[in-house]
């Protein structure tokens, strides 16, 4: 009787667009990059917080919001979108479609190149973006198209722009973040996410903060916009772990000085924590060995969720490329040496060179 009563009590709901975790049995949603997912260790679990430090410009980071919000459509997730940068209509008429067809795009090399490319560099691994096996989690989306606007208009999304002014006795010198934590409760309570509550069918709620701590959120003081992020964080944290929800924000952590660890704590109260640095406008962007890429991707943080240690990637050396059609996250490798190249040919040189011209020591043996 007991083992029946145990295996009801940890039984996993069945919610379309999800899959449990084969590590530790947590219900995982898919960020919308599969090579994303595959890297943080299957996807994002059920109440956790995903946050991005934000590039130079914002650029790749409100891409991969992108991608989490049509993910979120495409597996008929209720929306929450918030922001105080960008209007709701304009930031949906840019969510990409989503791939349709089953054919993937072949990796196809010529001859001559493979047989340009040395043995060692041939057999390096990229991030798989099929870590499942075949089974299907997750999609694929086109950046060059637009996804369907029936379909937007069809979607269950819902809009927070502009706190309320008539907030009194706040907790927080800017209202906006207590007018956001209720907004947040209040969604979560009326579709019943907690978990709780007891609804005919069970889903999940997708929450996407765009730019949290810019400057519409700022304070009089640095300090007090600083109080603001952390309280807001702390009780933001606290409502997810008792729902069916998933949340992902960015945050501009280069408007900020780090000279109370502002960064440090930020990840300390999220659970997944990467940062994008872009080569725009930096010495690496004319560096040949990332001539390939747009930019470096840091894993700050892996929680540890029902398991004694975190996932380990494949590889922490991560980058990032926006192609025309997708946005990738590959592993970096360097770039290969080729046999007619002049750098090889003076390796040689200086190598014979000090072979030929080197003493033997007395003390060799």
């Amino acid at each position: 009787m007991a083992l029946e009563n145990s295996k009801s009590k940890s039984r996993i709901p069945y919610i379309p667009g999800t899959k449990p975790s084969i590590k530790n049995a947590q219900l995982l949603v898919s960020t919308g990059m599969p090579s994303l997912d595959y890297t943080i260790g299957g996807g994002l679990p059920i109440g956790s917080i995903f946050l991005i430090e934000e590039d130079t410009y914002g650029t790749y980071a409100h891409v991969m919001q992108k991608y989490f919000i049509a993910e979120g459509i495409v597996s008929n997730h209720p929306l929450l979108i918030a922001s105080q940068d960008t209007e709701l209509t304009t930031l949906l008429s840019k969510i990409p479609a989503p791939i349709t067809d089953n054919v993937s795009e072949p990796n196809i090399q010529s001859m001559d190149e493979r047989m340009k490319i040395a043995w060692r560099y041939q057999n390096l691994k990229t991030v798989d973006s099929s870590p499942m096996g075949g089974r299907v989690f997750g999609h694929f989306y086109d950046l060059t198209k637009s996804m369907d606007k029936k379909v937007i208009d069809n979607a269950n999304i819902m809009q927070w722009e502009k706190p309320m002014k008539n907030i009194k006795n706040s907790v927080f010198e800017n209202t906006a973040y207590e007018d956001l934590l209720k907004t947040v409760a209040k969604t979560l309570k009326s579709g019943k996410f907690f978990t709780s509550d007891e609804p005919n069918k069970r889903n999940v709620l997708r929450i996407s903060i765009d730019s949290l701590g810019s400057r519409m959120w700022f304070c009089d003081t640095e300090e007090s916009t600083h109080a603001d992020i952390f309280k807001f964080l702390y009780c933001f944290r606290a409502l997810l772990r008792n729902s069916f929800a998933v949340a992902l924000i960015s945050v501009p952590t280069l408007n900020f000085d780090n000279y109370d660890n502002f960064v440090e704590r930020l990840e300390h109260l999220s659970d997944f924590a990467i940062r994008l640095e872009s080569f725009a406008g930096s010495a690496k962007e004319t560096n040949p060995l990332f001539k390939d890429y747009h930019g470096l991707l840091h894993i700050r943080k892996l929680p540890a969720l029902n398991i004694l240690a975190p996932h380990t990637p494949e590889s922490r050396d991560l980058v990032f490329k926006l192609r025309r059609k997708k946005f990738i996250i590959e592993i970096l490798h360097l770039p290969p040496e080729f046999d007619d190249t002049t750098q090889r040919e003076q390796d040689e040189i200086l190598n014979s060179g000090c072979s030929a011209g080197r003493k033997k020591n007395l003390l060799e043996f």
